[in-house]
């Protein structure tokens, strides 16, 4: 055990009340969300910002000592990597996200250069025990994930938004509905089902106007999958429900088709079951088409709204209804007829002027 001055904490540790000065280990176990010490390596012109615990972003240098979990990622459009085999100090990783996930990176995304490499100095130790200098690897998360959670919501309206693929406006699309429906005097949470760590768009909830907010990686999901998707979505639901919220919002991250688990969640009952209105985001007539077709034929749901890129003007939203049978309204332009339909939608009445 020694000790190292941290300069950045990474948000994956958002749970833990970590300090710069820290106790380390040279014994680190290789699973998912143990957090591990670490010094930057080289420097970047892009992609090349932290995440901290305090939900500000950072810009990482050369020798900059961060602290970070270990896990894996598969991003369409950004790195993808595994969780290492086997660990020890002087061992180099690459920074996977900008929350903060150390892993071998498999694949470069070349509009973000190549990723930071970080060279490990050892596990974050803490001390749970009272009295006693025995030291433990310290974990992401508050709690276990239970993949028996049954997602009960007692008849709490839920809105689920997906999408056809990253960044096709799904966070500005459950900001601009958080934001309608608490105008309208609802009580609204909200939370993130799916993706890597990063506590950016639940911030973003919050400050639209979210109540409560919480994240997969509440539950020490460093990143989703169809194996644990279904089972996080169904325990963030329950969760959020217990404080009777007027209606409980919720990204999926990433896209249908993709490995972050969106597919799984979907064809799960204890999600369907739950499930009061689906938004569906494209980027443009083409995807909104393959999309909603996508979840007619394979999922059999019926999206309620189309928004995203692809009713960024008229053009795009006429086709969508008469090609398709569904409500567009752009999110950015129109976000309170966007509010205002899902409410309708879900019988909800304003609660106030």
């Amino acid at each position: 055990m020694k000790t190292i001055i941290a300069d950045k904490i990474a948000s994956v540790a958002q749970h833990l009340d970590l300090k710069r000065e820290l106790r380390v280990s040279e014994d680190i176990p290789c699973e998912e969300g143990v957090l591990v010490a670490a010094e930057i390596l080289n420097s970047k012109s892009s992609y090349n910002q932290l995440e901290l615990t305090s939900g500000r972003m950072a810009k990482l240098r050369q020798g900059d000592v961060i602290v970070g979990a270990l896990g894996h990622r598969k991003a369409l459009f950004g790195y993808s990597g595994h969780l290492p085999e086997s660990l020890r100090p002087g061992d180099v990783l690459q920074v996977l996200n900008i929350g903060g996930v150390l892993g071998v990176c498999d694949s470069v995304n070349a509009n973000f250069g190549a990723p930071f490499d970080a060279r490990v100095l050892g596990a974050v130790l803490v001390f749970p025990y009272l009295g006693e200098r025995i030291g433990v690897p310290a974990r992401m998360g508050v709690r276990r994930l239970d993949p028996d959670a049954d997602g009960s919501t007692g008849g709490v309206p839920v809105v689920a938004i997906a999408g056809t693929c990253m960044n096709s406006g799904k966070t500005a699309a459950a900001c601009a509905l958080i934001s309608r429906l608490r105008h309208l005097g609802l009580a609204v949470d909200g939370f993130k089902a799916t993706g890597v760590s990063l506590r950016r768009d639940i911030l973003a909830m919050e400050d639209a106007g979210a109540r409560r907010t919480a994240i997969f990686s509440d539950f020490g999901v460093v990143s989703t999958t169809a194996e644990n998707g279904p089972a996080v979505t169904r325990m963030l639901l329950g969760q959020l429900a217990e404080q009777r919220p007027d209606v409980i919002v919720y990204e999926l991250g990433d896209g249908i088709l993709g490995a972050y688990g969106v597919e799984a969640i979907l064809q799960d009952p204890g999600v369907r079951d739950h499930l009061s209105c689906l938004m569906l985001c494209a980027n443009d007539p083409v995807a909104a088409w393959g999309g909603v077709k996508l979840l007619r034929e394979e999922f059999d749901l019926e999206p309620q709204i189309v928004t995203g890129p692809a009713t960024d003007n008229t053009v795009g939203k006429d086709i969508i209804r008469e090609r398709l049978g569904v409500a567009a309204i752009n999110a950015i332009t129109d976000g309170n007829e966007l509010g205002d339909a899902v409410a309708a939608m879900l019988g909800l009445s304003a609660q106030r002027s």
